[in-house]
């Protein structure tokens, strides 16, 4: 879902942990054989695979699967080769979508990000004619209990915050890419655990989205693009009141 909905996001993520949890454990392994492929195998001197350690670590991912990730990178065991994509794409009602993916076979990966966009009443776009739309950056959602306003500010400036947003549902921090790595360090160095992580597209423009009817062909898409194997994170622009995109949801 988008910046804006992020938290509901994380909260229907909750309710389906168990179901999705082969595939949260897919999705982490690919990002340390991409991390220890490009940086190394040893996370003190590769920022990358640290940071994915930690997913891996809040996902309760077992110490073999990561063990085994990490040396399909560094080359130690026979593993397939994985690429990142982004791909960019309209669904109906003219909400813009960034899909993230990781694959061992871009020409299917292509054909089934297509297929998925076709049936859902969209298309693929040219790289370029949608992210313009977001703002490709550093996101991290924190929850109230885990830290005062005061306190996080003083920990994620420091560490290279450009914004901290404060919401009913907790604080969102937002860096600069390159930050990244330094600031989900230091939040977990001060023992503040983090709702989300990651380098996300958040959408400078919304589409509101009032309809339950609208707001189920949305989100069918995002659940259909979701369940592909290949595809690691799905962003749109569209702007759904809770309680509709429940609604949607239950009738789904």
């Amino acid at each position: 879902m988008s910046g804006h909905s992020k938290w509901s996001t994380i909260k229907r993520a909750k309710g389906a942990a168990d179901a999705k949890r082969g595939k949260i454990f897919s999705r982490v392994s690919r990002d340390l054989t991409l991390a220890a492929k490009d940086g190394g195998g040893d996370p003190d001197v590769n920022p990358r695979l640290r940071t994915v350690l930690l997913k891996a670590k809040q996902a309760n991912m077992p110490a073999d699967n990561i063990d085994r990730a990490i040396k399909k990178g560094t080359g130690e065991l026979p593993g397939v080769v994985f690429e990142e994509i982004t791909y960019e794409g309209y669904g109906s009602h003219g909400i813009a979508f960034v899909v993230k993916v990781t694959t061992d076979n871009k020409t299917r990966a292509a054909q089934e990000v297509r297929s998925v966009f076709s049936k859902g009443g969209g298309n693929l776009a040219q790289s370029g004619a949608v992210a313009f739309q977001f703002l490709h950056a550093g996101q991290f959602l924190i929850a109230k209990d885990q830290t005062t306003e005061d306190r996080l500010m003083e920990v994620a400036l420091e560490a290279g915050a450009e914004d901290i947003i404060t919401s009913d549902h907790g604080f969102e921090v937002r860096c600069e890419l390159h930050e990244f790595d330094k600031l989900i360090h230091a939040l977990e160095d001060a023992g503040i655990q983090t709702e989300s992580a990651e380098i996300s597209y958040i959408p400078t423009v919304t589409v509101p989205i009032a309809d339950v009817s609208n707001a189920k062909t949305i989100l069918r898409l995002h659940d259909a693009l979701d369940s592909l194997d290949d595809v690691q994170a799905v962003f749109s622009n569209e702007e759904i009141d809770e309680a509709i995109a429940e609604e949607a949801h239950a009738e789904i």
